[in-house]
């Protein structure tokens, strides 16, 4: 019995210790490059409910054996998380009036159906098991003119005893620009969201250095015009198609919503053709590029400055994170050469002093008009890629243009909080709970933008 008693004992020590000190990186706004903080950052949130239920085992264990020590570790660990989960879940009326502006109207516009799968709550252990969709894979939508490149999409569509709402979601995935691919980390989301009877469709768009910033616009008009064109066999409305994506992806999302009326961003077999979007959706996009250099140190790690040092910065995958990746090390582009991959100057041509219309052409900001169309925007106030205050001034500039649109800023979240263990973290949930809800809108129904704040 006392071994066993004190197996038990170290290992509540080690566990809520380890806990604790992980629990720092809450509270941390990291800078890049931290790429391997970073991702342990994204899991500690992820896991916070385990690490709560850690906490109070702890706490109960050093009560029963009287140790004071792992009796106030235990407490610790378990207060911190829970207000972390809290803050990051917290009611609508504390965080955000999403639903005080929005909830009536989803009431009268929602079918029983689609509310029956949705997240009742913002705080939840696990999502909820959903009816097996239909999934179609590598489905070629485009080919690039005087090319035999074709662009694939995966289409997923409502299970068959669901009906469909209408609505298709053009999804684009993340990655600077440069590295990963259509189905990485979204199945979750993306089987939520067909249960409520929407289509999803998960573009493979085209990296660099393949193609250039503006040829991954014009492969995003391709996909709308696609849908529309398609939008018969999937029991789509060609007039309710939303864009939208994370990272990079919501970045390319935007540029296409937005800039409807810019030919440059048409490629020339488009002319003519419907690229409009009847909605946007930024899961942490990048809205301002020039903002986005100096919060990602670039004016440090890529060029010399009389007043800084350069720095470091990571220049290839751990071995054991390719050995982790198995065959998507290659499918989802890992083994690209890795000096100066995801650098503007790469990107762009040139550092922001040198070609500031570049940055100012596919940055969302520069377009905001009068007629974007209603746009939600998700980003984590700790994001070490994307800088948080741009998305604040482009939901500024939208309200300020009397665009419909709603903003909500996570706190102690980072960077791609939507694609790690999806399944069981809060900031996941919360952030469904925010897409589902404004795919049910009709986008007919917010009066007064400047309301729509968070």
């Amino acid at each position: 019995m006392d071994i066993i008693k004190l197996i038990v004992q170290n290992l509540a020590v080690v566990s809520v210790c380890l806990a604790a000190f992980l629990s720092i990186l809450l509270f941390v706004r990291l800078r890049w490059p931290a790429p391997a903080l970073w991702i342990l950052k994204l899991y500690v949130s992820a896991l916070s409910p385990l690490l709560v239920l850690i906490g109070i085992v702890s706490t109960f264990v050093g009560l029963t054996i009287s140790s004071i020590f792992i009796s106030l570790i235990g407490s610790y660990v378990s207060i911190v998380f829970a207000i972390h989960i809290f803050r990051i879940t917290r009611s609508p009326h504390i965080s955000t009036n999403f639903e005080q502006a929005l909830g009536d109207h989803l009431e009268e516009q929602t079918n029983a159906e689609q509310k029956s799968h949705f997240l009742l709550s913002r705080t939840i252990l696990k999502l909820p098991a959903v009816p097996k969709p239909r999934l179609e894979q590598n489905i070629s939508f485009a080919t690039i003119p005087g090319t035999d490149r074709n662009l694939l999409c995966d289409v997923w569509q409502p299970p068959e005893d669901v009906i469909p709402s209408g609505l298709a979601f053009i999804y684009l995935h993340g990655g600077a620009w440069y590295f990963l691919d259509k189905d990485v980390g979204t199945r979750p989301f993306f089987s939520h969201l067909a249960a409520q009877g929407h289509v999803i469709m998960d573009v493979a768009y085209r990296l660099f250095p393949e193609t250039d910033m503006l040829g991954m616009v014009t492969d995003v008009r391709r996909a709308i015009v696609w849908m529309k064109e398609n939008a018969g066999s999937y029991g789509v409305d060609p007039n309710r198609i939303v864009v939208g994506g994370g990272s990079a992806g919501a970045h390319l999302a935007l540029l296409a919503a937005y800039s409807v009326g810019n030919q440059q961003f048409t490629p020339l077999e488009l002319f003519g053709k419907d690229i409009s979007v009847c909605a946007a959706i930024s899961l942490y996009g990048p809205a301002d590029l020039v903002a986005m250099y100096y919060h990602t140190n670039q004016h440090l790690t890529t060029r010399s400055t009389p007043e800084a040092p350069k720095k470091s910065k990571p220049t290839e995958i751990r071995g054991w994170i390719i050995k982790a990746m198995g065959k998507d090390y290659h499918r989802l582009g890992m083994d690209k050469v890795f000096e100066n991959p995801v650098t503007f100057a790469t990107l762009l041509g040139g550092h922001p002093d040198e070609c500031p219309e570049r940055y100012a052409l596919f940055s969302p900001v520069t377009h905001v008009h009068p007629g974007c169309p209603p746009t939600l925007l998700i980003h984590g106030e700790h994001d070490i890629m994307a800088p948080v205050n741009s998305t604040r001034l482009l939901h500024a500039l939208l309200v300020g243009k009397k665009v419909k649109a709603v903003m909500h800023i996570l706190p102690e979240t980072d960077h791609g909080f939507d694609l790690l263990l999806a399944n069981i973290s809060p900031s996941a949930h919360s952030a469904l709970y925010d897409v589902e809800r404004f795919l049910a809108l009709k986008f007919n129904v917010l009066q007064e933008p400047e309301m729509i704040a968070i």
